[in-house]
């Protein structure tokens, strides 16, 4: 039971989150009867348990009026107020203090641009933004939390606002315009580019057709620098006899004496007598 409990709140969720654009963290405005439901049931930590309803991270909030309000209650309410007064607090204008339901419903508005959900157990609330399109109203039972099922009038609403929702509006259509306008110019410059080479063939091809030569074919000869080989200077020859007579002065290398070797004969001696 518990599981399909939890499931039915996470439709209502999503269900507001689709239509009307809610976002985590939520924000849920509090009154003082739900602050006071809260501390009586021991639903503590407030933010867990609301984090654990909506399936994702709550921001508590409460106005100046609601803290005024429970103050004026008196010592029944005083652990409320303390509560209360460590909440974040919303904006209202009022400078005299006003009941919780005017104040939560001027701070709600008409479209409740901000995204709250009103947590409240005051019974005139609860039907009071039941009639207030993009208001989910949250409520406790004993120790346990509930969010109230979509309105017949708030699901008319959005069948209403269905059709403007899929079209586009005009600054998203002026938005598109503008990209298609940039995107076609980037093609045609694009297409520009790989044209003309083929542009420049097609003059060539033309001028070939009418005996008109290119520039390129009647290059003018001009005058190249001198030959790098020609101005390289001529080696010195080095003369070998100069050398000799050097060495000979310095009493370097002298002429080897040939030396000459003795033939004997192979005859043999003559016999003596």
């Amino acid at each position: 039971m518990r599981v399909k409990k939890q499931k039915r709140h996470r439709k209502v969720v999503r269900f507001y989150s689709a239509c009307f654009g809610f976002r985590d963290p939520y924000k849920v405005l509090c009154d003082g009867t739900f602050i006071h439901h809260l501390l009586q049931h021991r639903l503590t930590p407030a933010d867990d348990v609301l984090a654990h309803l909506l399936g994702a991270r709550a921001l508590l909030f409460t106005t100046r009026c609601i803290i005024g309000e429970l103050r004026s209650l008196g010592e029944s309410h005083s652990e409320a107020l303390e509560a209360a007064q460590e909440l974040i607090t919303a904006r209202c204008d009022h400078e005299n203090r006003v009941s919780a339901l005017v104040c939560v419903e001027s701070v709600i508005g008409e479209t409740n641009s901000e995204h709250f959900f009103v947590a409240t157990q005051d019974v005139d609330m609860r039907k009071k933004f039941r009639e207030v399109p993009g208001v989910p109203v949250i409520y406790g039972l004993r120790n346990s939390l509930f969010i109230e099922q979509p309105s017949s009038k708030q699901k008319e609403f959005v069948k209403s606002t269905e059709e403007k929702r899929l079209h586009m509006n005009e600054a998203e259509y002026l938005k598109l315009h503008k990209k298609n306008l940039k995107d076609e110019m980037a093609n045609n410059s694009e297409n520009d580019m790989a044209e003309e080479p083929q542009v420049r063939k097609n003059i060539s091809t033309a001028k070939r057709m009418l005996g008109v030569a290119e520039k390129s074919k009647f290059k003018r000869k001009m005058a190249k620098g001198p030959n790098p080989l020609s101005c390289k200077k001529k080696k010195r020859k080095y003369d070998t006899s100069i050398a000799k007579n050097q060495d000979r002065a310095d009493g370097g290398p002298t002429k080897k004496k040939r030396i000459r070797k003795r033939k004997r004969s192979s005859k043999p001696d003559a016999p003596t007598s």
